[in-house]
């Protein structure tokens, strides 16, 4: 498995967060069992591949980061979404910008323009083109104004 591809999993990982109450650590013990990917395998691309030891870290450090500072995150989206109350905001489009935001503040060894890239890479594939530009600018506009690395 590819790290775009772990990256796309933590993502859906992060959007899930909204709509469960088990612990975050329940959360990826049951979605990253073999059985959870062999099940999803035929609707999505991104579970033909169980993810090794390596990409297995990366889902749950960025997973795990985004919930803990998720309030964190939501308050930098809602600062550069200009124009857009945070409640108008996909909420795939979210889960999106937190990953990478994520990234940018926490994980050194990534790239700001490759969070900023695969963020978009992967919003293209989930939302309308006028959802992509918005974070666009808004993860531009946060790594000019936030980012330190």
């Amino acid at each position: 498995m590819v790290r775009n591809t772990a990256r796309e999993i933590a993502i859906h990982l992060s959007y899930e967060l909204n709509f469960t109450d088990l612990p975050v650590e329940e959360l990826l013990r049951q979605h990253l069992s073999e059985e959870h990917f062999a099940a999803l395998a035929e609707e999505d691309d991104a579970y033909s591949e169980t993810p090794g030891d390596k990409q297995r870290r990366y889902i749950c450090r960025l997973v795990s980061g985004v919930a803990e500072h998720r309030s964190e995150l939501d308050g930098y989206i809602e600062k550069y979404a200009v124009g857009w109350k945070f409640s108008r905001i996909p909420m795939v489009a979210a889960a999106i910008m937190r990953v990478a935001m994520y990234e940018i503040l926490y994980m050194d060894d990534i790239p700001n323009s490759v969070a900023i890239n695969e963020a978009i890479e992967l919003a293209k594939k989930y939302e309308s083109d006028e959802v992509v530009r918005f974070m666009n600018g808004i993860l531009g506009t946060f790594v000019r104004e936030e980012a330190v690395h």
